[in-house]
């Protein structure tokens, strides 16, 4: 990462997941004066047993623009694909890869390779191949949007609950104390009320925050801290491999 390069991008898959799985992360280094910005895939509308696609989708946006500005984000953005359909084909790549010339980030996060659903997977593949394909001049984009400076580090975040699809446990190469930043964090992800109904009635779950905030603590045991956030990152070639969360925020290397 070019070290004037202070721009940051969270490109998750729905509304929520950037509070869930990197929002401490993302207030560490807003204090540190990175410039931060926000984007989903999806509205998130299918994410209502009760309303309709419009309806929570329009409700999730705004839950979305309230998240962010509890973090600090500079922009959030949402790309508008359907939840729950996302494919990888080149018309999404074009998408993705068109986002990321906008921003023109050094630092990028996004969902792991494995995670408990196929939107967070394809999320990952696509963001991983705009990466690349971002900074190809010859390679287009529905807005012509010019080539990226570099190639981004990129910092896949924790699967949901640290298990892949068989509930054996996920590897994280770097663990982030987010301890001073758990309270912020919990209010960017109160501000997801909708979800907290659809996980009540789709999945008979009420433990939206304290179940973010025992996740965070299981995490921060393994570095004796109250709360950490995970992450491993993407180091093949032609990505940078110093490890920014290292050398940024003392980000410690966690144990296979």
């Amino acid at each position: 990462m070019d070290t004037e390069n202070r721009r940051v991008l969270a490109l998750m898959p729905h509304p929520d997941d950037c509070e869930i799985q990197c929002a401490g992360t993302l207030l560490r280094l807003r204090e540190l004066g990175y410039e931060i910005h926000i984007a989903t895939m999806t509205a998130g509308d299918k994410g209502s047993a009760l309303l309709g696609r419009a309806e929570i989708a329009a409700a999730r946006r705004e839950e979305a623009r309230r998240g962010a500005a509890v973090i600090g984000a500079a922009s959030v953005h949402c790309l508008e694909f359907a939840d729950l359909e996302m494919v990888f084909d080149n018309p999404s790549r074009r998408r993705v890869t068109g986002l990321l010339r906008r921003i023109d980030a050094g630092l990028i996060f996004t969902t792991p390779p494995v995670d408990y659903m196929a939107d967070h997977e394809i999320t990952s593949r696509l963001v991983r191949d705009a990466c690349f394909n971002a900074a190809v001049p010859n390679y287009s984009t529905e807005g012509n949007e010019a080539p990226t400076s570099q190639i981004p580090s990129l910092f896949y975040t924790d699967a949901v609950g640290g298990h892949d699809l068989f509930g054996e446990p996920t590897h994280v190469s770097c663990l982030v104390d987010i301890t001073a930043q758990m309270e912020q964090k919990a209010v960017a992800l109160a501000c997801h009320d909708s979800q907290r109904a659809w996980l009540r009635k789709q999945h008979g779950i009420d433990e939206y925050i304290e179940a973010m905030r025992r996740w965070g603590a299981q995490r921060g045991a393994q570095i004796g801290a109250a709360y950490a956030e995970g992450f491993r990152q993407h180091l093949g070639h032609p990505h940078p491999t110093r490890n920014l969360l290292a050398e940024l925020l003392g980000a410690v290397q966690a144990s296979p």
